[in-house]
């Protein structure tokens, strides 16, 4: 919940990875029943921090896409009937939106035009808010997003859901030159299929005596040597299409925002290697998807266009403003 659009009053998270780590990854059914079973106490929780509760609430925002059409549908749904219930306007804005205003609330005075480099789970892109409502996408991934990667490669090196913190964990022990890895460099474009291959054939070249049952890594040496040169391969990546992103545009002001901008080695190299910029990355609490970042940008649209009478969901929306 949000004030203004930059004052959170309170930040609920019903997290559900708990719930999914049993099966290695997200499972749609059961992410979109657990959504359905915490949005009210989730949204009391919220509300708790006003005093008059909803008679507090002057309008509200929701996420339209992209993400788990579930999931999407009963947020959607459970937003607009408390709206037309209430008599409040309504917005639906862009999960990813929502990322690259994470870096707006979390920082008083960061304004457009920045550049925001979005690493997620399913996104990997370059975006210039050239003004509020105005996003130009610069680069994106031809094919596996860097959060996807952290998840493939954390399983096949038998480490637990979430991988990227799983992966990062394990990095810190290892010996990041040990398995040289490559670096894709793609004009305008992010590629993480050919690094996650790559860890794939280095695990199988292990040979059998050097696996598990399960056909993961037995040295936990081994393990946390891969995890280190897949997560520095995977920073380079990203910091090098954030690089060539700022000497296209010339921009001076930059954010990393989105699940991965958790992890602390590619903290530590966007800010050595844009030294001179004004860089900003989320707190933790700010990276991971939260309903204060929807909230941000949602005010953002209800300046400009007001409230909306109604809309469907889009899995696959794909703007920024």
């Amino acid at each position: 919940m949000v004030r203004d659009g930059r004052e959170i009053v309170s930040s609920i998270v019903a997290s559900q990875v708990a719930l999914h780590a049993p099966h290695g990854g997200v499972v749609p059914e059961l992410a979109a029943r657990a959504h359905l079973e915490c949005i009210g106490p989730t949204v009391d929780a919220a509300l708790a921090a006003l005093p008059g509760g909803w008679d507090d609430v002057d309008a509200l925002s929701v996420t339209r896409g992209p993400g788990l059409v579930g999931c999407l549908v009963v947020g959607a749904a459970w937003a607009q009937a408390a709206a037309l219930a209430r008599g409040l306007p309504i917005v639906g804005v862009s999960h990813l939106a929502g990322h690259v205003y994470s870096a707006w609330l979390s920082q008083a005075g960061f304004e457009p035009p920045f550049l925001a480099l979005v690493a997620s789970g399913g996104h990997t892109e370059c975006v210039l808010l050239r003004e509020h409502g105005d996003a130009v996408r610069l680069a994106g991934t031809r094919d596996d997003a860097v959060g996807e990667a952290f998840d493939k490669v954390a399983r096949l090196l038998g480490l637990p859901y979430p991988g990227g913190p799983a992966v990062e964990r394990a990095a810190r022990d290892g010996d990041a030159a040990r398995f040289p890895l490559p670096r894709t460099r793609l004009e305008g474009a992010f590629s993480y299929s050919g690094l996650k291959t790559a860890v794939r054939y280095a695990v199988r070249d292990l040979g059998e005596s050097g696996l598990t049952r399960g056909g993961t890594p037995a040295d936990p040496e081994v393990v946390a040597a891969l995890a280190a040169s897949f997560q520095a391969a995977a920073v380079d990546q990203l910091v090098d299409g954030l690089e060539a992103a700022v000497e296209r545009t010339g921009a001076e002001r930059v954010a990393v925002v989105g699940g991965v901008a958790a992890n602390g080695a590619l903290r530590t190299a966007v800010n050595e290697r844009l030294r001179g910029l004004t860089v900003v990355v989320p707190p933790m609490s700010l990276c991971t998807d939260n309903a204060a970042m929807i909230g941000a940008a949602g005010w953002h649209r209800l300046q400009r266009r007001g409230g909306e009478a109604g809309f469907g969901v889009d899995p696959s929306l794909d703007e920024y403003a």
